[in-house]
C-alpha cells in the first residue's frame, strides 16, 4: 500500500509570517519568481526552508503546496492518478499538477528523499518549455507565470544513493541556507517566541556549542526550530534545563552517554 503524500496548503493571508533574511534571500527568490526560474535550497534540517518559503508565498499572495518526500513518492503522487468512484474512474490531479493549474508554488520538502524516477516529471517545467505532460489523460499543462517550482534539500545526508544529479540541480537557481549568525538567531529567538533577551543569548550559546560536536557524537546538529521549542517551553514556565533537556537533547540522540555529556554542557550554559 503506498504512504500517503503529506501534502498542506496555505491559506493567502495579508500579515506575513514572521521571518528574518539572513543574506540577499528574498530579492533572490524574487527574481527567481519574476522571471520563472526554478529555485533549489539547500540547508541543514530546521535551518528555516520551509518558514522562508511560506514567508515568500505570503509576500507574493501566492498559494502554496509543499510536499514532504519520502522514499516511497511516485510521480504519480506528484501527478495525479485515476481514481474509482461511485460513478466509474475519475482523475484525481496531485499536488504538482494542481499548483500548475492554479499559478501557485510547489514546494518540494527533502526532494532526494522521492524515488528516482520522480525527478524526471520536473524536468519539462524546469527549462524554458515549462510544460507538464499528463500522460493518463493525454493533456500537456502550460505553466502560467505565477507557477514557481522550488525544492529543498539538505546536503549533508546525501551520499550515492541519495543525491541530486548534477544534471538535474543544473535547471535550478540554487541559494544555500547555513544556521544564522548567533546575533540573528538571538533576535529570531525573541521574534518567534517572546522569550526574554537573557534567556534567548544562553540558548544560542547552547545551540553553538552543541553545533560544534557535530560529526564528532552527534549525526544532527541542534536546529533553529529546535531552539524555538525550547524557547516555547520555557516561555510558557517550563523549568530551563528541564526545557533543554527535552527540546534540545533527547531529540538529538539515543545514546544514553551522549545525552549525558549534552547536558553537561546544558548544565554549564543555562543561567550562567
Amino acid at each position: 500500500m503506498e504512504k500517503p503524500v503529506v501534502v498542506t496548503t496555505r491559506n493567502i493571508d495579508p500579515s506575513l509570517p514572521f521571518y528574518k533574511p539572513q543574506a540577499q534571500e528574498i530579492e533572490l527568490f524574487e527574481y527567481a519568481y519574476k522571471h520563472q526560474l526554478p529555485l533549489l535550497i539547500k540547508g541543514p534540517t530546521g535551518c528555516g526552508k520551509t518558514r522562508f518559503i511560506n514567508y515568500m508565498a505570503a509576500k507574493l499572495n501566492r498559494p502554496v503546496y509543499t510536499v514532504a518526500c519520502h522514499d516511497d513518492l511516485s510521480a504519480a503522487d506528484l501527478v495525479g492518478r485515476h481514481l474509482i468512484g461511485e460513478g466509474g474512474t475519475y482523475w484525481s490531479d496531485g499536488p504538482l499538477t494542481r499548483a500548475v493549474r492554479e499559478g501557485a508554488i510547489c514546494y518540494l520538502d527533502e526532494v532526494v528523499e522521492a524515488r528516482k524516477d520522480t525527478t524526471v516529471v520536473l524536468h519539462p517545467l524546469t527549462d524554458d518549455r515549462r510544460i507538464l505532460p499528463l500522460e493518463r489523460t493525454g493533456e500537456i499543462l502550460k505553466a502560467p507565470p505565477d507557477f514557481m517550482l522550488v525544492v529543498s534539500y539538505n546536503p549533508g545526508y546525501q551520499n550515492l544513493l541519495k543525491g541530486m544529479k548534477p544534471s538535474t540541480k543544473q535547471r535550478f537557481v540554487a541559494l544555500r541556507f547555513e544556521f544564522p549568525s548567533p546575533e540573528l538567531e538571538h533576535e529570531i529567538l525573541i521574534g518567534e517566541t517572546g522569550i526574554e533577551s537573557d534567556m534567548a543569548r544562553q540558548l544560542v550559546r547552547l545551540a553553538n556549542a552543541m553545533r560544534a560536536l557535530k560529526d564528532h557524537d552527534l549525526e544532527e546538529a541542534a536546529s533553529t526550530r529546535l531552539l524555538v521549542y525550547a524557547a516555547t517551553l520555557i516561555l510558557g514556565g517550563y523549568e530551563p534545563v528541564e526545557a533543554c533537556r527535552a527540546a534540545l537533547v533527547e531529540p538529538l540522540t539515543d545514546d544514553l552517554e551522549t545525552a549525558a555529556a549534552l547536558m553537561e554542557v546544558v548544565y554549564a550554559t543555562i543561567g550562567q
